[in-house]
């Protein structure tokens, strides 16, 4: 949690760059919260403390100015699938998993993976993962909108979704991180304020240098 905490840290003063990918260094994405560490704040008070912490940490992953994507290869259990929500995108490995074992514990999400899992694949899927604590692969996961790109079998996962990132990221970066901003505050803020941001966001760009090299190259009709 800290780790996570300091990462996010460090990539809010990039003021650079378009994308970030979240994926592990070993066969398991993430397996939630440490046992041994629940076990010694098994408490309400406790609890309430981490999930604030916690629910803070991955919205501002979510947030950030870049394009994030979570690669989940092995199993995402409990917080570590609460965890993949907190990516703009998914991509999974074909033995890839993940299972929202929350219920089975006793407890509900914690780390504001419930709100944001209602969000990427509706209500009554949220409700059946989350209710089922089923094991969901990569097919299944692709099925209901949870992932965005299943790695092929032969493929390299990291250079498979950096690929797959580079491709959407092809823009200039300016136009990423401004429709990137664009999309973040149109989930929270009213539209008449919502709307202001995005004129905010679109006047600098018009006329602007990728703008104008657009226009050359007539790209709008290729």
């Amino acid at each position: 949690m800290a780790d996570l905490h300091d990462s996010v840290c460090e990539l809010e003063r990039w003021t650079s760059g378009k994308g970030v990918i979240l994926h592990s260094s070993g066969p398991i994405f993430c397996s939630g919260g440490d046992l041994t560490t629940v076990k010694q704040i098994s408490n309400p008070q406790d609890g309430d403390k981490m999930c604030e912490f916690m629910q803070h940490i991955t919205q501002r992953l979510l947030n950030l100015p870049l394009v994030s994507v979570a690669l989940i290869s092995g199993r995402a259990l409990g917080g570590g699938a609460e965890l993949t929500t907190s990516c703009d995108f998914r991509a999974m490995t074909q033995n890839a998993e993940i299972s929202f074992v929350q219920a089975k514990m006793g407890v509900a999400t914690g780390w504001g993976g419930g709100t944001r899992l209602v969000k990427i694949v509706g209500r009554r899927n949220a409700l059946k993962a989350l209710l089922s604590c089923e094991k969901i692969d990569a097919k299944r996961a692709a099925e209901i909108g949870l992932v965005d790109y299943v790695i092929e079998e032969n493929e390299d996962p990291l250079n498979g979704v950096s690929s797959w990132l580079e491709r959407l990221l092809s823009h200039d970066e300016t136009v990423v991180r401004s429709i990137k901003n664009v999309v973040t505050v149109a989930e929270y803020l009213p539209p008449l304020e919502s709307l202001q941001v995005e004129r905010s966001e679109f006047a600098p760009l018009w006329g602007g240098k990728a703008n104008k090299a657009a226009l050359q190259q007539n790209i709008k009709h290729k």
